[in-house]
């Protein structure tokens, strides 16, 4: 096998350690005397689903509800799926989430509520509180996605006009309920999954606001107001609550797991490998510029690392759009990495998002080879020109080096490997 196929494979591997089917059964908790409700949002949700279907008694009651994006979509039997708008939420994401809060408030104390929560759940899970409309709500999210803010920054603006999340759900819910969670933030944090409808949340409404102020959003009148009062309706379930007392939230997959089965799959390959952390976070294009850095000393002063090495990252970048090009946070990743190798031999590079959609295009990410650069430039592509335009998917599709997988039903965020031979 040559690296580029090394670096395909050890994708398939990382993403397949996330998978619900592989991950999920060992979690599942026995049936309870009274009724099973199973809801749920995310890009897994209906591979959470369908996994729970397969593996739970038949003769137990099972029925419920999940949220998954367009295209998502899973023959279930018992539990109902439901595509909506992703990553800005519709119509749809708000029917479904009001059918979901409704039949949680019927559940009584005997009853079981289970929970499937993964990325992408936060614009799935769409019920604005009293006073905000769904179109507030979307457009405030799409200013969101396109100032730069992390995904932490973005949920706690989202909570905070959510009569869902932030504990929310929770909070609606007389039943027992065990959350099982595939993470696709850095850290793990609970709260900012699917922006914690079983959760407590530390952040407070000045936070959300203060959110606003920080990247200079435009938000309608009624907006401002909730944030710069203590409404109840709009302030999230703090820690130390008594409505967490029987909540159990469990993460079952995240970014390290995945990076731990690439890792090992690479060294079955004997190839060493370096893990760089599975919590990467900051602008694509400048964290690209501190890989480059690392590269270049392994290569020009082999003695600090051996070669070949593999370098292995996971996490959430983001990106300031201020170009009108295509592309997501991990195909913008690549072309500033390969901007600052400048054309560097024996270096090849993989940067994908595990859920197969790299922003909002077809392809999972990219990857490039050490005559990349060169091929670019006989094809007259201005590697610079790109990205300066946000414009990676164009550029890397020109040299047929996108990286398309379609749908892979789960989540755990970037995967970014780098060989140097």
């Amino acid at each position: 096998m040559n690296p580029c196929d090394y670096l395909l494979e050890s994708f398939s591997v990382a993403v397949k350690a996330a998978d619900p089917l592989h991950v999920l059964p060992q979690h599942l908790p026995d049936p309870p005397k009274g009724r099973t409700l199973v809801v749920g949002a995310g890009k897994a949700a209906a591979a959470m689903a369908l996994t729970v279907e397969n593996f739970w008694p038949v003769s137990a009651h099972l029925e419920g509800l999940v949220i998954t994006r367009y295209g998502h979509k899973l023959p279930t039997r018992r539990i109902s799926v439901i595509e909506a708008g992703h990553p800005v939420p519709d119509i749809n994401g708000e029917r479904a989430s009001r059918q979901i809060l409704s039949a949680v408030g019927a559940l009584r104390s005997e009853d079981l509520l289970l929970c499937l929560w993964s990325g992408g759940g936060s614009s799935l899970l769409a019920l604005p509180i009293a006073g905000v409309s769904l179109q507030e709500l979307k457009d405030l999210t799409q200013q969101l996605l396109r100032c730069g803010a992390s995904i932490q920054e973005i949920n706690t603006v989202r909570k905070h006009l959510s009569a869902i999340q932030g504990g929310k759900l929770a909070a609606a819910c007389k039943a027992p309920i065990l959350a099982l969670i595939i993470s696709d933030v850095t850290g793990d944090e609970v709260t900012h999954i699917a922006s914690g409808p079983c959760s407590p949340d530390p952040t407070t409404l000045s936070d959300a606001l203060a959110v606003l102020d920080r990247y200079g959003l435009n938000v309608s009148e009624v907006v401002t107001r909730i944030f710069l009062t203590s409404d109840s309706l709009a302030e999230t379930l703090k820690p130390g609550s008594s409505v967490f007392n029987n909540v159990e939230n469990r993460i079952i997959a995240n970014a390290h797991q995945s990076l731990i089965a690439s890792q090992n799959y690479f060294q079955s390959v004997n190839l060493n490998t370096l893990i760089l952390g599975d919590t990467v976070t900051g602008e694509s294009r400048e964290i690209a510029k501190s890989y480059a850095a690392l590269v270049r000393e392994i290569c020009f002063h082999p003695q600090s690392i051996k070669t070949p090495i593999v370098l292995l990252s996971g996490g959430e970048t983001t990106v300031t759009i201020k170009g009108d090009g295509r592309g997501g946070r991990n195909s913008e990743f690549l072309l500033s990495l390969l901007i600052e190798l400048g054309g560097l031999e024996r270096v090849y590079a993989l940067a994908c998002d595990t859920d197969g959609i790299d922003g909002t295009e077809n392809n999972a990410g990219a990857f490039i080879t050490p005559d990349s650069l060169v091929r670019a430039g006989k094809l007259g592509l201005n590697a610079a020109s790109f990205l300066l335009n946000n414009d990676a998917y164009t550029f890397f599709e020109h040299l047929n080096n996108l990286v398309i997988t379609g749908p892979t039903y789960t989540n755990v965020n970037d995967y970014r490997a780098i060989i140097v031979t």
